[in-house]
């Protein structure tokens, strides 16, 4: 896929579900200022328990369903669950970034409440909807 290769090879393996979510949720909150209440996962059907709020540029957030705190700047979230490190840059209501425990390249885009995210490794997008408090 083009956009995949403008970005240099792409050796990693896909990125977990719950690290896309997290992503997501951190991505939405620091775009739209609103505190997370919870993260439809349209790949699994699944509402999941992701709650994340941003203040200027710290986020603090919580998936309940694995019981791991993360938290994020506007450059880098950190999940306590997997000790990994994933960055971010957000431009808008669009953001890149690289998942260093998976080794994959990610971009993402928001309308609204819902986030698409693209995993380079697994050459597909990932739809979350968003709620918001």
């Amino acid at each position: 896929m083009q956009l995949a290769s403008s970005l240099g090879p792409m050796s990693g393996v896909d990125m977990s579900p719950h690290t896309r979510a997290m992503v997501a949720a951190a991505a939405h909150a620091f775009m739209f200022g609103k505190k997370i209440t919870g993260v439809h996962d349209h790949e699994s059907g699944r509402d999941l328990r992701i709650a994340a709020e941003a203040r200027e540029d710290r986020l603090q957030g919580f998936d309940g369903d694995r019981s791991a705190k993360f938290h994020a700047t506007p450059f880098e979230l950190y999940d306590t669950g997997d000790d990994a490190f994933v960055s971010i840059e957000i431009d808008g209501l669009k953001a890149q970034g690289y998942d260093r425990r998976s080794s994959s390249h990610y971009s993402l885009s928001v309308t609204d409440q819902v986030v698409q995210l693209y995993d380079h490794a697994a050459a597909s997008w990932f739809a979350f909807s968003i709620q918001i408090a």
